[in-house]
């Protein structure tokens, strides 16, 4: 198995989790609150395996990079756009079941094709890109509303516009990344760290500012808010690493898995119906996913 091929797998299964961990924040804290617990909690996580992978060396490698003008543009544009990103997509939940308004942000893969084809000069191979539209197409099937409903408005805008975020999130990331010229765990591993203190920042500031009754939420919440450090952490060290090392569309569209480990954690924690429709879909990501796996 190829190792961005582990780590994207690794991504999938702590991002549905994760998700999963949120969703139950998000009924007793907003949503910058809930996306301030994904970083605060998970930094001292990512710390200790920027520790683990670099040793010593550590401090070296985080004066280097915040001294590379090309990294700090990337990696700012990167944690801002997957603060909001992260915003929208608690923000979702809101409006459908959980399993389907994951999905609409994963169109997120089809977007990230389009945007490194125009933006970043790295399109993909004809097999690759029916890869992600047949994936696509799997997410569409999930997304669509169910016999006499019609599509909610805000919820597919919020979707979509999280999808964006997240595809531009994947595609600064790599290219921050990138940039420092080492090992690809090194080179996202310090990527990661870098990014998760900037957006923890970011997120005390807005909080302190306009939400302050937020940390006494937390603070009532504090098992659940580590559980969703840790595998928000977990979850980066895969994504990150799979980008470095591979092109994130390509990335995106094999971590679709994530969708058949967020319906099981649909029917077993949440009780919430899955329907024939929503099983077909699945079944269509998953061969979207044998492909990818059967081109590398």
């Amino acid at each position: 198995m190829s190792g961005w091929v582990a780590f994207t797998l690794l991504a999938a299964l702590m991002q549905a989790v994760r998700t999963a961990g949120q969703k139950k924040l998000s009924s007793d804290i907003s949503p910058m609150g809930s996306t301030f617990v994904r970083y605060a909690f998970g930094l001292p996580f990512v710390a200790v395996y920027l520790l683990y992978i670099a040793g010593e060396h550590s401090q070296a490698h985080i004066a280097l990079a915040v001294q590379n003008p090309r990294f700090l543009l990337f990696a700012t544009l990167a944690s801002i756009g997957q603060i909001i990103a992260t915003f929208l997509l608690v923000k979702v939940f809101s409006f459908r079941n959980f399993a389907v308004g994951t999905s609409l942000a994963k169109t997120e893969a089809v977007q990230a094709a389009v945007l490194a084809t125009v933006f970043f000069a790295s399109p993909l191979s004809a097999m690759g890109w029916l890869a992600v539209l047949i994936g696509f197409v799997g997410i569409f099937i999930l997304s669509k509303p169910g016999y006499n409903q019609t599509w909610n408005i805000q919820s597919v805008s919020w979707g979509l516009l999280s999808g964006t975020a997240f595809a531009l999130t994947s595609l600064w990331l790599r290219e921050a990344s990138l940039s420092l010229n080492t090992g690809v765990l090194t080179s996202a591993a310090v990527t990661l760290f870098i990014m998760v203190c900037f957006q923890t920042v970011l997120c005390v500031v807005y909080l302190y500012a306009l939400e302050r009754d937020q940390f006494s939420g937390i603070r009532k919440q504090l098992r659940l808010a580590s559980f969703v450090g840790l595998t928000s952490a977990l979850g980066s060290v895969g994504w990150f690493t799979a980008m470095t090392w591979e092109n994130p569309a390509l990335v995106k569209s094999l971590g679709q898995i994530e969708i058949v480990f967020t319906l099981l954690l649909t029917t077993m924690l949440f009780g919430e119906r899955v329907t024939v429709r929503e099983y077909a879909g699945v079944l269509i990501i998953i061969a979207s996913v044998l492909l990818l796996l059967l081109l590398k």
